[in-house]
């Protein structure tokens, strides 16, 4: 019996036989084609068609939505599998899921009829959290429960941005997307808070890893949900010292993590220390919106950006260099260029945190071309190892 379930997977082509293969490659390419599509609108380049939701409205949905949910989940539908024993989605029912993914995409893009749009868009997260929740049932793991909460959240952000859009409420559409900001943030906190200390104890060969506080990893949790609710209704668009208290928390909560998290020689190791870069940026993030609730004279943009390319976007770019040698199985030692893709990254978040405060333009495009050759290198180096078998033999 085992014998014949083996030969039925390795009889899938390979880019369908875990959910990571498409949704980390697809999710890649994605990231590379949004900024420069974005920068080219900034710019006056682009005049003859107009996304849905106009230039600034796909580019902010399509890297929370689009981007960032594909990697979501490539990750979960991947981990399920470990997490519960029961064999993950493979073959053509993956397929139809990434093609949903895909069409969505190219709806947004294109400017779809607002019906299409509106299916294909909700479809795609609705079918995420459906498929999570059944496979987690199946074995009552409770433990995991949250993750199906969230991603429920996540695709009501998403429709409340869809109604701004069909609405014309530019708010709306706002608001739907900062509070799925807050969400992937949660989500972060989550799963960073599992896998980081885990990886760096595996890592370092370290024979005992970093107990964790439930009481901290609850409170983390809680807050940024209850973020995403306060953006979601309006009370945390305009400055209000309750709301910054809340961020101040959340901050110090992520930077005690980190504090607990450290070992020195992790800054030896590009797979380590990029994971570790992503969550301060995390910490930097909840700190900067803190401060402009308390009246700072900041912009908040600059904390949204920490928190979507130092945090989300250095995450994403960390755990997949990681988990697709996991998954393929090679030795989890990175390809050649992959260590200037994680320092592009930061770059990239410097420039459009940093640098722009002093040299607005040419710190803007050159966020937007580190972003793009640090996710370029993930996919050149690592679109091989995605198309492929595994290099031990085994499935998946």
């Amino acid at each position: 019996m085992q014998v014949l379930e083996r030969r039925k997977a390795m009889a899938i082509t390979p880019l369908l036989r875990l959910a990571f293969r498409p949704f980390f490659l697809g999710g890649c390419l994605l990231a590379v084609l949004v900024i420069p599509l974005w920068l080219a609108a900034f710019s006056g380049l682009i005049s003859h068609w107009t996304p849905a939701g106009g230039w600034l409205g796909w580019h902010r949905h399509e890297l929370l939505f689009g981007f960032g949910l594909a990697i979501i989940a490539g990750f979960l539908l991947t981990a399920v599998q470990t997490w519960t024993g029961r064999p993950g989605i493979s073959a053509t029912p993956l397929a139809a899921l990434a093609l949903l993914w895909l069409c969505a995409r190219l709806a947004w893009l294109a400017n779809a009829p607002w019906p299409l749009l509106v299916v294909l868009e909700l479809g795609f997260p609705l079918a995420l959290a459906v498929l999570m929740g059944m496979t987690l049932w199946q074995v009552r793991q409770k433990r995991n429960y949250p993750i199906v909460l969230v991603l429920l959240l996540l695709a009501a952000a998403d429709g409340l941005s869809l109604r701004g859009l069909v609405q014309g409420h530019e708010g709306w559409q706002r608001q739907g997307v900062l509070a799925g900001i807050w969400l992937v943030a949660a989500m972060m906190g989550l799963i960073g808070g599992r896998v980081i200390p885990f990886f760096t104890q595996r890592g370092l060969g370290r024979i005992e890893g970093v107990a964790p506080w439930a009481w901290l990893d609850w409170s983390l949790l809680l807050g940024s949900v209850l973020v995403a609710l306060l953006y979601a209704a309006g009370p945390a668009l305009n400055p209000d010292v309750r709301v910054g208290l809340l961020f101040a928390v959340l901050a110090v909560g992520h930077l005690l993590r980190l504090v607990r998290w450290h070992d020195r020689a992790l800054w030896r190791v590009p797979l380590l220390w990029s994971l570790h870069l992503a969550y301060g940026w995390l910490a930097v993030a909840c700190l900067g919106m803190a401060l402009w609730h308390f009246g700072v004279s900041i912009n908040p943009s600059l904390a949204v950006h920490s928190l979507t390319i130092g945090a989300m976007g250095g995450l994403v770019l960390a755990m997949i260099a990681r988990v697709t040698l996991g998954h393929t199985g090679r030795p989890l030692e990175p390809p050649s260029g992959m260590t200037l893709a994680f320092i592009l990254l930061n770059l990239a978040c410097l420039s459009r945190v940093g640098l722009v405060v002093f040299f607005p333009l040419a710190a803007l495009w050159l966020a937007g071309l580190c972003w793009t050759l640090a996710f370029a290198l993930y996919a050149w180096r690592y679109g091989p190892m995605l198309l492929r078998s595994r290099v031990d033999g085994h499935p998946g």
